[in-house]
């Protein structure tokens, strides 16, 4: 039994292949088209878990959709009769809803094939059923709370439900216009980050702040029974919808805030207007009022449930601050959150909701790690690198982890490209950059010459699974960046490059059953230098992810990267015989010391 999940046309499109109950393959778009969040029809993604698994699209029986038009018909009518919104508004929606009829002949063009071909049963699964779908049937328990919160997908922002074996009980829904994901995402334009994704760079910057202007947030939005709902004063969005452009490109939002949030907060901030201490503030502010309704939902949400367990899902799942004090400060005890949260997850979602619930089959797979995308093989590397006339050693795998944690000993930023690459939006040992943590240099070296981001975002620990109680002030698995935890103070001297300004990291466990090559690097970093901790952030410049071996050598081009550890190969630009002409673009003072 083949079931092929989409998530097209909303942010981050993407594709998976469940097979007899099994994930067997999860890709983003982007990564083959390189558009960042891009949200279109994921042509190739498709393709790839077609061939991952050896399959055309004729031996595919069900094909699931993470969204339904008809979904919530009722509501979207009485919402139109009440509140009256603009003809632009309603012209915008019907025209992205038109985009996702035909899906049978747009799976059949896009891959090439004739209609003829395609056998599959198509089902269209309302938006938030397959968020919940996402956290709960590839989690590892049997029951379990659920929260399903973003931004908006089929008139419904918010979702709350007890769930056990295949199924699940709706408790509370928020409709649309009331909106968590919408209050971050328009406080982030406010700030002067317009691109669609964005909301991570405020998290990053809310240490630095205040909440001097919380009071002002909590006028914005207000607990409402066991959820929440939005003062619409502040808002225009329930009047003329949010313009959002979705084609050939990435997703691009214009802001929907009132003048009255302009009367209360001050002036927007230009994008590239200096950022002051007002700006911190308000995105402190901002990160504290979220993190008041997100508590206040979930325990009102464990009053319901009794249960321990928590599945967290949705965009505002990624906040990954906010998840960090679930357990210190709610009754829950264990929390799963699967890669993927926000809308690309919605792909296995989909698929999985067939599988279990439409279908009718038990439970038989439980998503433990991220690696389902694409990988190359030594070979592939290799020739890669020689079609770029660069220098390079192939090596043992021994020798491979010694020579890389020699170059990180250094002082040297590696590209690390092994394996499957990561489904969803952190780099986990597959597609990274990594460096030693110790250095209080290299954060600003990563931003400003690798990165050439903003200087005020954190890096993430990747750490031994084993040892993340000795290092953090709480001790939970984290495979996939979803939890910020306090660094244990001691420790904190120890690790600057990854402990963020309010001592925190948002960690990565790495586990020796999922990822054995990059647990074995940090190992042989532990034994060196005590520390079993790397530095890690994605392998990219202002773009997805790299995918493929000739784009992580374009990366490590025209960036300051130090070397490239490809596969079995390792590229080193400080070698005598590297090109001259690929020499590095900026000298980088490497005097400051560990610790």
């Amino acid at each position: 039994m083949n079931i092929i999940g989409i998530n097209a046309y909303h942010g981050d499109a993407s594709a998976s292949l469940v097979v007899d109950g099994q994930l067997v393959a999860a890709v983003e778009e982007e990564r083959f088209n390189r558009i960042k969040h891009w949200a279109g029809f994921p042509a190739q993604s498709i393709q790839y878990c077609l061939e991952v698994a050896g399959i055309s699209i004729s031996d595919v029986d069900h094909v699931a959709i993470s969204f339904d038009p008809r979904a919530n018909l009722a509501r979207r009518l009485a919402f139109v009769a009440s509140h009256r919104p603009s003809a632009r508004a309603i012209l915008d929606r019907v025209k992205r809803q038109g985009k996702t009829l035909g899906l049978e002949d747009q799976l059949a063009r896009g891959l090439g094939v004739d209609r003829s071909t395609v056998r599959a049963q198509f089902h269209r699964i309302e938006h938030h059923q397959t968020h919940v779908s996402a956290g709960f049937l590839l989690s590892p328990f049997e029951e379990a709370a659920v929260l399903s919160v973003d931004g908006m997908g089929d008139f419904t922002s918010t979702m709350t439900a007890h769930a056990k074996g295949t199924g699940w009980r709706e408790f509370d829904r928020v409709w649309f216009p009331h909106s968590i994901g919408f209050l971050y995402s328009t406080i982030t334009m406010f700030l002067g980050f317009p691109y669609y994704g964005d909301e991570y760079k405020v998290m990053g910057l809310a240490p630095y702040g205040e909440p001097e202007f919380a009071d002002s947030i909590r006028k914005m939005i207000r607990p409402k029974r066991d959820t929440f709902e939005l003062n619409l004063e502040y808002f225009t969005h329930q009047k003329t919808g949010v313009k959002m452009k979705w084609n050939d490109g990435a997703p691009i939002i214009e802001p929907f805030h009132s003048q009255k949030l302009i009367a209360e907060l001050g002036p927007m901030r230009a994008r590239d207007e200096p950022m002051t201490s007002r700006h911190d503030n308000i995105a402190k502010s901002l990160q504290v009022v979220t993190e008041e309704i997100i508590l206040h939902m979930l325990t009102r949400l464990h009053a319901k449930t009794q249960c321990e367990n928590l599945c967290m899902t949705g965009g505002v799942a990624m906040n990954s601050v906010a998840n960090g004090k679930i357990t210190s400060q709610t009754p829950f005890k264990h929390v799963y959150i699967p890669a993927g949260a926000a809308d690309n997850g919605t792909a296995f979602g989909a698929a999985f909701y067939v599988w279990n619930k439409v279908l009718g089959n038990p439970r038989s797979f439980v998503q433990d790690h991220a690696y389902w995308g694409c990988e190359s093989t030594d070979d592939e590397c290799a020739n890669a690198i020689r079609t770029a006339e660069l220098p390079f050693d192939c090596v043992d795998q021994a020798d491979l982890v010694d020579q890389t944690t020699n170059l990180m000993l250094d002082g040297k930023v590696v590209g690390w490209f092994q394996g499957r690459m990561e489904f969803g939006a952190r780099a986990l040992g597959s597609r990274s950059l990594i460096a030693d943590p110790r250095r209080t240099d290299m954060r600003d070296i990563i931003n400003l010459r690798i990165k050439y981001r903003e200087k005020f975002r954190p890096f993430a620990p990747s750490i031994l699974e084993e040892h993340a109680g000795e290092w953090f002030e709480i001790n939970e698995p984290t495979p996939y960046m979803e939890k910020v935890f306090p660094i244990r103070r001691e420790k904190r001297e120890l690790i600057p490059a990854v402990t963020h300004v309010d001592g925190s990291g948002r960690l990565q466990t790495v586990s020796k059953s999922t990822n054995p090559l990059y647990h074995a690097l940090i190992t042989r970093f532990y034994e060196k230098t005590g520390v079993p901790i790397v530095l890690n952030t994605s392998l990219n410049e202002n773009e997805p992810v790299v995918r493929t071996p000739a784009e992580a050598i374009s990366c490590f081009l025209r960036t300051d990267m130090d070397a490239l550890v490809l596969g079995n190969c390792i590229i080193d630009r400080h070698r005598a015989d590297f090109p001259e002409a690929f020499q590095k673009k900026s000298s980088i003072d490497r005097q400051v010391k560990p610790g």
